[in-house]
């Protein structure tokens, strides 16, 4: 009967939603979390796993949809605070804050059922936790009902700990252990709070409080081991570097996994309260980037100071005491009490592949395979280099590459020279040495005999090689120029066996999907526009290649021979399903090819890598900025020029007026001089005189009417009358 009681709470559990915290639900390890809760029901983990369901991949995040649709099944409505707030809503989460205040928080927090904070990716939440634990356990007596709170810790609050057995230090800690821990010194504030968290999860009733301490977690988009990826993946560097002698061995777990101990803890509630969440593997920093190096990168590392460490810049000072742990533990409470569909239970080492998978997945990292063919002097070249560049793609020159390949040849032949200690020690390599040497000497031969040129097996033998190398596994590739016919083609991407030839005749041949372009590029003009263009090139381009007038005549009459409507390269590529870009380079009239390659980067879609670095996108915001107040300074030159000259235009035009204003005036002046002259001499001699006298007379006598004894006087003095 009791049992029976125990069990109907947790039915009524599975049929309503429970309302789940996390901090910092943008970061890679909550998000996760909150992605896989998202999409879980809850009390999943109460019920025994089938074992055929085991094996099905139930952990991936499902699309916005699908969440929306399960969470009228009773799944987890997770909420959250946000790391950056200019982020955007997340789609798996309810309610997302940002900028929130103390008080506010603590209003959410009590609005949910568990509230997990996760300090392992920011020390800076090490002071929130404790507080929100603080102030929810001073909140108690408000409490409707039971609230979980979890601390998602890390184990490097192990870090310092003594063996057990002094003489045995393989035997691993286990939960039971936890009184015994000792921290690293850069993680003091963490198992700080983990014992607060411990203090105030006495009264299991109406808050039940527990701290997780996790392994270093891997898994999707990479965590702390995506420095390694990302140096792998790029291909930059001959070797993985390893900080120390490698083989402290580091406590890991896959974070979906972590996720899984995450929903068992809310599902189980357990009495244990410090519980330990690691996977089953004991790797070796070594390890973990041995593998790493051998499934995505050059295959190699190499030991370096653990100091070089701090050389990187995506590893913080966490990341490194992480990577420089030695612990062996043991998840004894989780592997015997949970139920958790295990994501990669056995370890990091034993499912790289799957890693590899998700990571690749997760960031969008998928190679674009391109092969642009053409005839000569189309721009093949030209357009791939530029495509190249756009997409950081591995351009492959049919002549360099063949000239690489025979170079390495040489270098591994050349290792003969090596002592016979060396050679005794390395028989594996000494037989590479036998065939790069029997190789290079068929080759030889096979060029002396075709007066300098390659066979095609050689060939096609030498670009499979360039195709399954790891760089363009990882980024792609751009093919220039090559297959040149269908049979080359053929012969490049099918895997067909010669035994099975006879037997698979007639039918679709199976290809090689790991090299297989995934576009496909035509570009053609006719041969009057090719003609023009090739007699167009400078005499400094055209010296030395295959450009010049009867060599490249004869090239195109090759091409056109072999590619007949009847049979083209471009026929294989149809019957496999992948259809070529046609391109009729002529129509377009540009030199440059512009038009022709933002067509193909519409066709061929965004760029699928790891995009730029905070370094090259400052550098080219910084050349923008350049740009722009180059602009600027040029439109304001420009601008001032123009005024200058408006300015200048009006002063020449002002000048220009006044003069003719001055000489309007000087020859007003000398008219009215002219026509003044015969009136002044007029009145000199005939009125002057008189007129002179009179005044002078009137100012002697004074009369009472000067004007009238004025009048009067010239009247009796006229001359004329007199």
């Amino acid at each position: 009967m009791a049992e029976d009681k125990e069990a109907a709470p947790r039915t009524e559990k599975v049929l309503r939603i429970q309302r789940v915290f996390i901090n910092l639900l943008d970061t890679y390890s909550s998000g996760n979390i909150g992605k896989f809760l998202a999409s879980s029901v809850v009390g999943a983990s109460l019920e025994e796993v089938a074992e055929e369901e085991e094996d099905e991949d139930e952990n991936k995040p499902p699309a916005p949809e699908a969440t929306l649709a399960r969470q009228k099944e009773g799944t987890f409505q997770i909420v959250g605070t946000l790391s950056k707030p200019e982020n955007i809503q997340l789609d798996f989460a309810t309610e997302t804050y940002k900028n929130i205040s103390r008080g506010d928080l603590l209003m959410r927090l009590l609005e949910c059922d568990t509230i997990i904070y996760n300090i392992t990716e920011s020390p800076q939440q090490v002071e929130e936790a404790i507080w929100a634990v603080t102030a929810l356990n001073e909140e108690i007596s408000r409490f409707g009902k039971r609230k979980v709170f979890i601390l998602l810790s890390t184990v490097m609050t192990w870090a310092r700990s003594k063996p057990l057995d002094p003489e045995d230090s393989e035997i691993p800690f286990t939960e039971e252990d936890y009184r015994r821990r000792k921290n690293h010194p850069n993680f003091l504030d963490h198992i700080n709070a983990e014992k607060t968290v411990l203090k105030f999860g006495k009264n299991t009733k109406m808050f039940a409080t527990y701290v997780v301490a996790a392994g270093l977690q891997y898994g999707m988009e990479g965590g702390i081991l995506h420095t390694f990826f990302k140096l792998a993946w790029l291909g930059e560097v001959p070797a993985l570097p390893v900080f120390g002698d490698g083989t402290n061995v580091i406590p890991t777990i896959h974070v979906l996994d972590l996720a899984g101990v995450m929903q068992n803890i809310i599902d189980h509630v357990p009495k244990h309260h410090y519980l330990v969440a690691v996977d089953e593997s004991a790797h070796t920093l070594e390890d973990l980037v041995k593998f790493i190096s051998r499934s995505t990168g050059p295959g190699k590392i190499q030991k370096v100071p653990k100091e070089n460490a701090f050389l990187i810049k995506e590893l913080t000072q966490d990341s490194i005491d992480h990577l420089l742990v030695n612990l062996r533990m043991e998840a004894l409470f989780v592997k015997e009490n949970f139920n958790i569909r295990w994501v990669a239970q056995t370890g990091f080492v034993e499912n790289i592949n799957n890693i590899l998978k998700e990571y690749k997945q997760s960031r969008g990292l998928l190679p674009i395979k391109i092969c642009i063919l053409g005839p000569p002097a189309v721009g093949k070249s030209s357009i791939a280099e530029e495509l190249s560049k756009h997409y950081r793609l591995h351009h492959i020159k049919m002549k360099d590459m063949i000239a690489e390949a025979i170079t390495k040849l040489e270098a591994i032949v050349a290792l003969k020279e090596r002592s016979e200690e060396e050679e005794d020690e390395e028989e594996e390599e000494e037989e590479n040495v036998e065939d790069a040497q029997e190789l290079l000497d068929a080759i030889k031969d096979s060029m002396e005999q075709n007066a300098g040129k390659l066979e095609d097996q050689y060939v096609i033998r030498f670009v499979k090689e360039k195709l399954k190398s790891m760089p363009c596994r990882n980024q792609g590739y751009i093919l220039d120029g090559f297959p040149k016919t269908y049979d080359q083609a053929k012969d490049l991407f099918n895997q067909e066996d010669e035994e099975e030839e006879d037997e698979i005749r007639g039918k679709t041949f199976p290809v090689d999907k790991l090299i297989l372009p995934e576009f496909v590029c035509g570009l053609d003009a006719s041969d009057e526009f090719l003609k023009d263009r090739v007699i167009n090139l400078p005499e400094s381009i055209v010296a030395g290649t295959h450009y010049t007038q009867d060599r490249f005549l004869r090239a195109l009459s090759n091409y056109r021979g072999i590619n007949t409507e009847d049979e083209t390269v471009y026929n294989y590529f149809d019957e496999i399903e992948i259809h070529p870009i046609y391109i009729d380079v002529g129509k377009f009239e540009d030199a440059q090819n512009r038009l022709a390659i933002k067509q193909l980067i519409r066709e061929i879609g965004e760029p699928r890598n790891y995009g730029l670095t905070d370094e090259e996108k400052a550098e080219l915001q910084q050349k923008a900025a350049e740009v722009r107040l180059a602009k600027e300074a040029a439109e304001e030159a420009e601008r001032e020029q123009k005024e200058a000259a408006e300015t200048a235009e009006r002063m020449a035009c002002w000048e220009e007026w006044n003069k003719q204003l001055e000489e309007v005036k000087r020859e007003e002046r000398e008219l009215l001089e002219a026509r003044s002259t015969p009136l002044r001499n007029y009145l000199i001699t005939h009125v002057m005189p008189t007129l002179v006298q009179g005044l002078n007379e009137c100012c002697k006598v004074r009369p009472d009417d000067p004007v009238d004894f004025l009048a009067e006087y010239l009247f009796k003095n006229n001359p004329e009358t007199q």
